[in-house]
């Protein structure tokens, strides 16, 4: 499983981008890290913008903490690789 302490620097630069509009390179680097988007709701847009980038939805949950963001309001998902064709 990939650490984000190893890539440090490298996955952070990934936060605040929108996931649907990297490319397919970025979805490389970011195949089997772990990403936080916020909840989607009626009053917000889907963006889908990445909050967090982890080895684990836990190292997302700690990176949102350390942030003042409120985990419950985000949503975790692993990156799959992307399709290649």
């Amino acid at each position: 499983m990939p650490r984000a302490e190893s890539a440090g620097k490298d996955l952070q630069k990934f936060v605040g981008q929108s996931f649907d509009g990297l490319r397919l390179a970025d979805r490389w680097s970011l195949s089997g890290y772990w990403i936080a988007t916020e909840l989607y709701s009626p009053q917000r847009l889907p963006l889908r913008i990445i909050q967090a980038v982890g080895g684990s939805a836990r190292d997302c949950i700690d990176q949102l903490r350390q942030r003042g963001l409120d985990p419950s309001r985000f949503e975790f998902e692993p990156v799959p690789q992307p399709y290649h064709p």
